[in-house]
């Protein structure tokens, strides 16, 4: 693995970090940022900044107008992106929109294409991808998969419930992961209008970031046509698998971002702030801590570098995309929590980013799927192959 970066790629994460600095940080304090996420207006205002400097939607295909990233491209502009919570959304990689490009681009026929990819990768519309379940339906364990989809004619008629259903409000379509009749999940492709698909209620969460918030679903003889089944029927987990390894990594690369920002605020801060005679940062129990972010966004960095390369060699990469979300997730919790301490009581209050980041970055120890899942998923492997090896 090479670890230098190409010119060209040089200049794009130059041209990304400029964007960031220039048209999205004068927009943090932006009113129209809501406990559920930025409202529709305040996101299409962000959006069109991104069209206009040539940065919407990067990861698509040039096919479908993006840039066709490879996988350590994204990593390098993502989390330039993500430098500020806004930018994902401003250049259309958030989740689960990002994830949901990648899924369509691979599994969806060129009429879904039309349809719903393409309005997708050009930022007039948004997604959801509906599959986590209340009990004891699919949470970690997507084996448990309670919404049904039985055929009816030329229709599947879809009943269950979902939550925890990220970007759910103000989205056009959701891909839905329901267990048909032969006992496997399928996914299915719907508009949110269709009668049947309700929005229950907004789920009030520690992070605000995510354009859309969290909802909880309710299908209720949703009638999908069969046309509609994306990609093919009973094969739903091994397509979620096509979405799983670079969504999980897309995750690890933004939050990167995010971590990088705040300890570039408690940088400032200590470089500034005099106590008990001298700068913050030059007392050593201010200073170690900074090291040891310098040490932990390094370490996040290659390991979600590495796993991007495995992915661009046409590897699926679970293994290495499940080690990169759980050290991504704790190395930059720390990251964070450090800052926090190092700004003192700036960082527990609106008065510094750091405080909205802090909150924004728990649940990813949680999201796609826990880290403890991980670990067991892992030591599974591990034993496996230790297994192979005995004598």
């Amino acid at each position: 693995m090479n670890f230098s970066l190409p010119d060209d790629l040089l200049a794009l994460q130059s041209r990304v970090r400029e964007f960031i600095a220039r048209e999205i940080l004068p927009m943090e304090q932006d009113p129209r940022q809501t406990a559920h996420g930025p409202r529709a207006d305040l996101r299409q205002e962000l959006v069109a900044k991104a069209r206009s400097w040539g940065l919407l939607t990067p990861h698509a295909s040039r096919e479908m107008g993006g840039l066709g990233l490879s996988h350590v491209a994204k990593a390098v502009l993502f989390e330039e992106a993500a430098y500020s919570p806004l930018g994902p959304t401003a250049m259309n990689i958030h989740a689960p929109d990002e994830g949901n490009i990648h899924l369509m681009e691979v599994v969806a026929t060129e009429a879904q294409k039309d349809r719903w990819l393409r309005p997708l990768v050009q930022g007039h519309i948004r997604s959801c991808f509906a599959m986590t379940e209340p009990a004891p339906g699919a949470g970690s364990d997507p084996s448990m998969l309670a919404t049904t989809a039985v055929r009816d004619g030329d229709h599947y008629v879809i009943n269950g419930q979902k939550w925890l259903i990220t970007g759910a409000e103000g989205a056009s379509f959701a891909i839905i992961m329901a267990r048909t009749e032969d006992g496997n999940a399928t996914m299915f492709l719907t508009d949110t209008d269709r009668p049947g698909f309700r929005l229950e209620r907004m789920m009030d969460s520690l992070d605000t970031c995510f354009t859309g918030g969290h909802a909880v679903l309710r299908f209720e003889n949703l009638r999908v046509p069969a046309s509609d089944v994306l990609g093919e029927v009973g094969k739903g987990f091994r397509y979620a698998q096509v979405r799983l390894a670079p969504a999980r990594l897309t995750h690890c690369m933004r939050w990167l971002g995010q971590a990088r920002r705040a300890h570039d605020v408690a940088c400032a801060y200590a470089a500034r702030r005099e106590s008990f005679g001298r700068k913050l940062g030059e007392h050593q129990g201010v200073g170690f801590m900074l090291a040891d972010n310098e040490m932990d966004l390094l370490t996040t960095r290659l390991a979600i570098w590495h796993c991007a390369w495995v992915l661009d060699q046409g590897e699926r990469g679970n293994t290495e995309s499940s080690m990169v979300k759980v050290i991504s997730s704790e190395g930059i919790w720390r990251v964070i929590d450090r800052s926090v301490q190092v700004l003192g009581g700036q960082g527990v209050t609106s008065e510094a980013i750091v405080d909205r980041i802090f909150r924004d970055a728990r649940g990813f120890r949680i999201y796609d799927g826990p880290n403890e899942v991980h670990r067991m998923s892992l030591a599974k492997k591990i034993l496996a192959r230790g297994q192979g090896g005995a004598d």
